[in-house]
């Protein structure tokens, strides 16, 4: 029985945890609380910051653990890439590619100016530095996650108002502003096998328009945007930005604005999504990518992509929120009777933890239509 270690123990962590124990894996997992649904489910759990590599590895070491993860989190990407390399365990990109994707500066310095796809920015260290960008644009930590700190500015009172609490959610001390793209939301979750884009899904983003910075409220597949030139667009752009990247095989995420059928990369990164999507996804395609990654990851097999079939359905995933600091009562919610199914993050009466700190995500449900 192979095991494999996930990094966190979120919900979203919760989701590989239980496909992996599906695949008769054994799993164990480490966090630096026993706070999140997966420390419920996992086999073995341990008390660690998964950021402390080397106790991870003392881990690794200890059980004889034959792949360390993550889905879901950008900081655990680096993380888990960088023990692999160091441990010879498998892995789909690079260490130096996972801490790039993971600063929204140096990803944009990467890609370069002239990419087609990157919108113009500007990383800021101080607030009296001389603005290059025309209002509005959108200003967010360099380095953060979980949309901390992201705010659209309008003009230089919005810009001096907001830009300590940007800065603040920063591990680099770094802000980053950038042109801000006025069109629709896009979600694109794809996966590469040796070089080639081999699956690709565009989904809607419906955010909280009370809230700044695209709280998500809900994903929804077909994209309404979709058509052929848009489509052709996206392929091109996801199979540019992967040759950029450098990254042959694995999933891969981007969040995208669009203008006139024009997509723009706001977020791309090599992991799958915070989001819960290979669920919905698998609704609709008959693909299971989180199979798909542990599988190919682990055996080398891509045979999951067999099970794709053209969707002929409406699927929409929906999240329950609340604001953070409060005690979640869940019977204030009314599941459609119809749902395909649910998941609350927290039991009832439970204290909602701050993630971005305005609108936290307790739940979800998915339904056909």
């Amino acid at each position: 029985m192979k095991k494999v270690l996930i990094l966190g123990v979120a919900s979203v962590q919760m989701d590989a945890i239980l496909q992996l124990k599906e695949m008769g894996i054994e799993t164990y997992a480490c966090a630096q609380a026993n706070d999140g649904p997966g420390s419920k489910v996992v086999d073995h759990f341990e008390l660690i910051n998964f950021t402390d590599k080397e106790r991870v590895i003392e881990l690794i070491n200890k059980h004889q653990i034959d792949c360390v993860y993550s889905i879901g989190s950008d900081i655990a990407m680096p993380i888990s890439t960088s023990i692999s390399e160091t441990m010879n365990l498998p892995y789909f990109v690079s260490s130096y590619i996972a801490e790039i994707c993971n600063n929204k500066n140096q990803m944009r310095n990467f890609l370069g100016k002239d990419f087609r796809g990157n919108v113009k920015y500007q990383v800021l260290q101080e607030s009296d530095t001389n603005i290059e960008l025309e209002y509005p644009f959108i200003m967010k930590p360099s380095d953060s996650q979980g949309q901390r700190g992201v705010h659209l500015i309008n003009n230089f009172n919005e810009f001096q108002k907001h830009f300590e609490d940007a800065k603040k959610h920063s591990r680099s001390n770094l802000v980053i502003i950038e042109d801000y793209i006025s069109g629709p939301e896009l979600s694109v979750n794809a996966y590469l096998v040796d070089g080639n884009v081999v699956f690709m899904v565009p989904s809607d983003r419906e955010t909280w328009p009370e809230f700044q910075g695209g709280l998500i409220r809900k994903h929804i597949v077909p994209s309404q945007f979709n058509n052929p030139i848009l489509n052709r667009n996206l392929q091109e752009l996801v199979q540019r930005t992967a040759a950029r990247l450098g990254i042959k095989n694995g999933p891969l995420y981007f969040q995208i604005k669009l203008e006139d059928n024009e997509p723009y990369i706001i977020e791309v990164t090599p992991r799958l999504d915070g989001c819960h999507m290979w669920n919905i996804l698998e609704y609709y395609t008959g693909v299971n990518l989180i199979k798909l990654t542990f599988e190919h990851l682990l055996n080398g097999s891509t045979q999951e992509l067999q099970k794709y079939v053209d969707p002929v359905s409406k699927y929409s995933l929906e999240f329950i929120c609340e604001e953070p600091n409060t005690y979640i009562d869940y019977s204030k919610y009314k599941i459609p009777s119809k749902a395909l199914e649910s998941l609350n993050y927290y039991d009832n009466g439970d204290l909602i933890r701050p993630i971005n700190g305005r609108f936290e995500k307790v739940g979800y449900f998915i339904k056909e239509g």
